[in-house]
C-alpha cells in the first residue's frame, strides 16, 4: 500500500461517485479515469463507481459502476447511500460540480452524504469565488460532511479556505491527472488527419458558448497571413443539454464565422467524443494547444492537463487553472476575448521553431507528475489520512462507551410497569401514559411476547418485583391455551376486558408469534407442567402455518421450531416444516431480490431482522448454508440502512415504511424493531462471532436509551416502562405492552448475551 500514514490503516473497497463514461462530460470522463487509475495502484483493493445519471433509464455503463442514481430524485441519493453502506465502503471520493446534482445548487447531495457512513473526500472540480446565498450554504454543508478536500489548483485552496471557511489541514492539492503519451514529432501523427505539412492548432472539449472558440477563429486571419500552413483542428460533440435546448446553433455559428473570415480552408470540425485511444493520436498531432476559455473563474480544466502534459505549447485565457500551470513562460497567457493577442501569441511559436521545442520539453518535464499512476497515489494519501482521521475519533468513541472490557450502561431491569399493566386474564394491551387502558383489552401478540420474557428470566437472585412477574408466567401461557381454537388449529388474538372473544382467527402475525413463543417455553419455562403444555399447544397450532402466506409469520414460527426442535424430538411432519417453511423464504428473496434491494418483498415494513434471525438460526441448526447466507447478508443490508451517519439506530419507520424505488419512513420510529434488531444481530453474532454484529445488537439497544434521531431516551427507569415510539417533533409518551415488552426482552437478551472481548486500546 501507498501512502504515508500508518501501514496499520486497511482500505478494502473504494467508491467514486460522479459521472460515469459512457456519459459525455468532463466529470464522467475524469471519475472513470481516477476510479480506473486508483483500482489499478491498488492493486488487490475493491474499486467501484457510483454514477449520476441525467437521462431516464441511464446508460450502458461498464462493470465497474456498482450504484446508479438519478440527478433529479432527491430519494434516489438515499438509496445510494444505503447501498455504499452496505457495501461496507472505506472510502467514498465525491467528484463535486454545480450543474451535476439535482436540487438547488444541487443540494440533493446533501442527503447521500448525511446518510453515508464512510469517510468522505471531495474534489472540487469548480470552486466559486463568489457565491450566492444557496451556493454558499450547500458547499458549507459538502465540507461539513466531508472529511478531506482534493483541489487541483493553489487558487482552490485558497477560495475554500477565504469564502468558505475550510482548514488548510485538510485540502490535498492534486493535479488533475493525464494519460501517458509519449514526447514525439508532430509530424509523426499528421499523416492520418491529412495535414501533414501543415502547422496544426487544435482545441478539443465538449463543445459550448463560453469556451470562446470564436476568438481563436477570427485570429486565424492574421495567424494565415503569416503561415498560409495552419489549419485549425476543433475536436468535441456538442455538450448534450446544450444540444438538448439549442441544437447545434453554437456549432453553425462558428462555421457561418469562419466562413465570413474566409478561412474556412483552415478549419476542420470533427463533431464527435472520441475515445482516449483516439484522442492521444489528435494531441500528438499538434504543434499549438488554444483554449480560449471566457470564465476566469475555472479552477480546473482536463483538456488542458490533458495537452500540457503531453508536451505540446499552450496559449490560453488566464482563466485560474491556466494561470498557474502556465506561469514562469511554460505556456502564453493572452487577454480575455482578445483574437489579435491569440494571433500574436500563436506566431510567436511558429516564428521561433526553437521556443517552441523548449517550451514543449519544458510541459513534458511538469506533466510526469501528473500522470494517473502519480496522481492515484496522492488521491490515496489523502484517503489513507481521511480514514485515520476516522479511526481516531472512533477509538475516541467506543471508549467512552466502554468500561472494563463490557459495555456499561445497561440498565437495572424494572418490572414494575409490566406488573401494573397485567392481571390475572393477562397483560393489557395498550396504556394511556403508564396507566392501564382497559378499554383496549387483550391480544395474544402481547401476551406470548410477556410469555416469551419470563421464560428469558433467570432464577438467579431474582428481586422479589422480578419474582412476582416470572410467577405470572402460568397467566400469560393460560391465555395462550384459551386463545387456540382447537376446531381451526389456528390461535385468536384479541380479547374484551370482559374476556370474550373478538373473533375466531386472528392475524397469521399472532399465530406465528403464539408458536414462537410455546417453542421456546418447550425448552425454557420454568415449570416442568409449563414446558409439557407449551409442546403441546405448539404442537396442536403448527400445521395451520400449512396455509398462512404472511412471511413474518413464517418467520415467527421458524424461531419457534428452532427452540421446539432443539428441546424436543419433533416429528417427522415437524421437521418436515421447518424445511418448507424456510425454503418459502428463500424462495421470496430470489424472487424479489436484486442487487440494490436485496430483500424478500417489494417493502421493508416491520419487525424486519425477524426475517434475517429465522434463516439464520434455521440455517445454522437444519443446516441449510444458502439460508444462511441470505440471513445474514440481509441482515448486514438492513443493518447499513438502519445505521445513521452519525452511528445511531433509524429503524425503519411506520409512517409509510420503505418501499423499493421510494421514499424510506424515518417515522414514526417503533421499539418493536430496535428489539428485533438487537435479537436478529446477537443471533448472527453467536453464529458467525463477528464483532461487527454485536456492533448492530449494542447500537440498537442504545436508541432505546436515546442514542436516537431525537435524543431522547424511551426507558422510564423509574418502572422499566417504555414509550411507545418516536414521532418526527416528539416522544409518544404512552407506555404499551408492546413497547415496554420490546424493552425488556432487548435488555434480557443484552443481559445474556457474551460481549465480545476488547484489546488494550479497548477495540
Amino acid at each position: 500500500m501507498h501512502g504515508t500514514v500508518s501501514d496499520g490503516i486497511s482500505i478494502k473497497r473504494i467508491a467514486f461517485l460522479g459521472g460515469f463514461v459512457p456519459r459525455l462530460c468532463g466529470i464522467a470522463t475524469f471519475t472513470s479515469d481516477i476510479c480506473e487509475a486508483v483500482a489499478a495502484e491498488y492493486g488487490t483493493s475493491d474499486v467501484y463507481a457510483c454514477a449520476v445519471n441525467d437521462i431516464a433509464g441511464g446508460y450502458n455503463y461498464p462493470g465497474r459502476v456498482r450504484v446508479q442514481l438519478t440527478e433529479q430524485s432527491l430519494d434516489s441519493y438515499r438509496r445510494a447511500a444505503d447501498l455504499l453502506n452496505f457495501f461496507k465502503t472505506d472510502v467514498l471520493c465525491v467528484q463535486h460540480e454545480f450543474g451535476i446534482y439535482g436540487g438547488q445548487a444541487g443540494g440533493h447531495l446533501i442527503a447521500l452524504l448525511k446518510e453515508v457512513r464512510m469517510p468522505v473526500v471531495t474534489t472540487f472540480h469548480t470552486i466559486l469565488g463568489d457565491p450566492d446565498p444557496i451556493q454558499r450554504s450547500v458547499m458549507k454543508e459538502i465540507l461539513r460532511h466531508s472529511d478531506r478536500f482534493v483541489v487541483m489548483a493553489g487558487k482552490g485552496r485558497k477560495i475554500l479556505m477565504e469564502t468558505y471557511g475550510a482548514p488548510e489541514e485538510k485540502i490535498d492539492c492534486i493535479p488533475h491527472g493525464i494519460p501517458q503519451i509519449p514526447f514525439a514529432d508532430p509530424e509523426s501523427y499528421k499523416i492520418q488527419f491529412g495535414v501533414e505539412g501543415r502547422k496544426v492548432l487544435f482545441t478539443f472539449g465538449l463543445l459550448g458558448p463560453g469556451k470562446g472558440i470564436e476568438y481563436a477563429i477570427k485570429a486565424l486571419p492574421r495567424i494565415i497571413a503569416r503561415h498560409p500552413q495552419v489549419v485549425y483542428l476543433i475536436l468535441g460533440a456538442t455538450h448534450p443539454h446544450l444540444l438538448a435546448t439549442d441544437g447545434e446553433s453554437y456549432r453553425l455559428e462558428l462555421e457561418r464565422l469562419a466562413e465570413e473570415a474566409g478561412v474556412r480552408d483552415h478549419v476542420i470540425f470533427y463533431n464527435r467524443f472520441v475515445s482516449l485511444e483516439e484522442l492521444k493520436e489528435f494531441i500528438g498531432a499538434t504543434d499549438v494547444y488554444l483554449t480560449p476559455y471566457l470564465n476566469e473563474a475555472q479552477i480546473t480544466s482536463g483538456t488542458l492537463a490533458y495537452v500540457f502534459g503531453a508536451g505540446k505549447a499552450v496559449v490560453s485565457t488566464p482563466y485560474w487553472h491556466a494561470q498557474e500551470l502556465l506561469a514562469h513562460e511554460r505556456g502564453s497567457l493572452v487577454p480575455f476575448r482578445d483574437s489579435e493577442a491569440i494571433a500574436i501569441a500563436v506566431c510567436a511559436y511558429l516564428d521561433n521553431p526553437k521556443l517552441l521545442d523548449r517550451t514543449r520539453k519544458d510541459a513534458y518535464r511538469i506533466g510526469r507528475e501528473m500522470i494517473w499512476p502519480a496522481v492515484a497515489r496522492l488521491y490515496i494519501d489523502s484517503f489513507e489520512h481521511a480514514v485515520a482521521g476516522r479511526e481516531i475519533d472512533s477509538r475516541r468513541a467506543l471508549s467512552e462507551w466502554t468500561l472494563a472490557g463490557r459495555p456499561y450502561g445497561l440498565p437495572i431491569r424494572r418490572v414494575d410497569h409490566l406488573l401494573r399493566m397485567s392481571d390475572q386474564t393477562g397483560i393489557f394491551q395498550h396504556a394511556t401514559f403508564n396507566v392501564p387502558n382497559y378499554q383496549e383489552g387483550y391480544c395474544t401478540d402481547d401476551n406470548a411476547r410477556a410469555f416469551l420474557l419470563c421464560c428469558k428470566l433467570d432464577e438467579t437472585e431474582p428481586t422479589s418485583l422480578e419474582a412476582n412477574f416470572r410467577e405470572k408466567e402460568s397467566t400469560y401461557l393460560a391465555y395462550l391455551l384459551a386463545a387456540l381454537n382447537t376446531s381451526s388449529g389456528r390461535f385468536r388474538n384479541f380479547m374484551s376486558f370482559t374476556r370474550e372473544w373478538l373473533e375466531d382467527v386472528g392475524s397469521e402475525d399472532s399465530h406465528g408469534r403464539a408458536l414462537w413463543a410455546l417453542g421456546v417455553g418447550a425448552g425454557h419455562a420454568h415449570s416442568t407442567g409449563h414446558r409439557e403444555l407449551s409442546a403441546r399447544l405448539f404442537e396442536a397450532g403448527i400445521s395451520a402455518v400449512q396455509t398462512i402466506t404472511s412471511p413474518r409469520a413464517w418467520a415467527f414460527s421458524l424461531i419457534g421450531l428452532h427452540y421446539y426442535l432443539n428441546s424436543c424430538p419433533g416429528t417427522k411432519e415437524i421437521t418436515e416444516m421447518r424445511r418448507e417453511l424456510t425454503e418459502r423464504l428463500v424462495h421470496s428473496w430470489e424472487q424479489c431480490s436484486s442487487p440494490d434491494w436485496p430483500w424478500f418483498e417489494e417493502s421493508v415494513t416491520y419487525e424486519n431482522p425477524r426475517l434475517c434471525q429465522a434463516l439464520i438460526l434455521c440455517g445454522k441448526s437444519m443446516p441449510h448454508t444458502r439460508s444462511m447466507e441470505i440471513g445474514l447478508e440481509t441482515l448486514a443490508w438492513l443493518d447499513s440502512v438502519q445505521e445513521t451517519q452519525s452511528g445511531h439506530f433509524r429503524p425503519i419507520g411506520s409512517n409509510g415504511f420503505y418501499v423499493h424505488r421510494g421514499e424510506r419512513a424515518d417515522f414514526d420510529q417503533q421499539p418493536v424493531e430496535a428489539q428485533a434488531m438487537v435479537s436478529a444481530c446477537l443471533t448472527a453474532y453467536r453464529v458467525t462471532g463477528d464483532r461487527q454484529w454485536w456492533n448492530g445488537a449494542r447500537r440498537a439497544f442504545e436508541w432505546f436509551l436515546g442514542r436516537n434521531d431525537l435524543g431522547l431516551s424511551l426507558y422510564d427507569p423509574r418502572s422499566g416502562g417504555c414509550a411507545d415510539g418516536l414521532h418526527a417533533d416528539r416522544m409518544n409518551e404512552n407506555q404499551g405492552a408492546e413497547s415496554t415488552l420490546a424493552f425488556q426482552l432487548a435488555l434480557a437478551e443484552m443481559r445474556q448475551a457474551d460481549f465480545p472481548v476488547t484489546d488494550e486500546k479497548g477495540l
